[in-house]
């Protein structure tokens, strides 16, 4: 059993974004769905469900408008190839999702997420500073992050 979940409130768009995320996500699945009960003016609507993403329990809320996602919050997805990067980064930004600096991007429902690959922190935690540093500045410069291209600046 997982300890803590993050829990995401949606304005009636709860299900899609669950089942969105499912389809991109391996190993995923709903693990459970309670409606909206008969008279409710939003019958028949996922009140709160609950699923997981690769094995990581999430759950969602049909809450109403009161609140939004911001950045402050974010859901890092850690990738050992670039092609998982590209995956990860096509398919969040589908749909009306925004691309962001760093790694960073906003899904379509608002959420942040940041599309982090394992050479990222790997380089950037590098205990030759100069090395760390040419690879910080390259990273700043993008919005998907380019493995070759933190490799090639960590080179020089």
């Amino acid at each position: 059993m997982q300890k803590i979940t993050t829990f995401l409130w949606f304005d009636g768009q709860a299900e899609e974004a669950m089942n969105h995320y499912i389809s991109i996500f391996k190993n995923s699945k709903v693990l459970s769905v309670t409606r909206w009960p008969k008279g409710h003016p939003q019958e028949g609507q996922v009140l709160v469900a609950s699923f997981e993403l690769d094995g990581v329990q999430f759950q969602v809320l049909n809450g109403g408008p009161q609140y939004k996602f911001t950045e402050a919050m974010s859901l890092s997805i850690d990738c050992k190839t670039q092609e998982e990067v590209d995956h990860f980064w096509a398919r969040l930004t589908e749909g009306g999702g925004e691309p962001g600096r760093c790694s960073w991007l906003k899904d379509k429902f608002g959420v942040s997420w940041q599309v982090v690959p394992e050479q990222l922190p790997r380089l950037l935690q590098d205990p030759d500073r100069e090395k760390a540093g040419r690879v910080m500045g390259a990273m700043m410069q993008m919005g998907k992050i380019e493995i070759d291209k933190l490799e090639a600046a960590a080179k020089g």
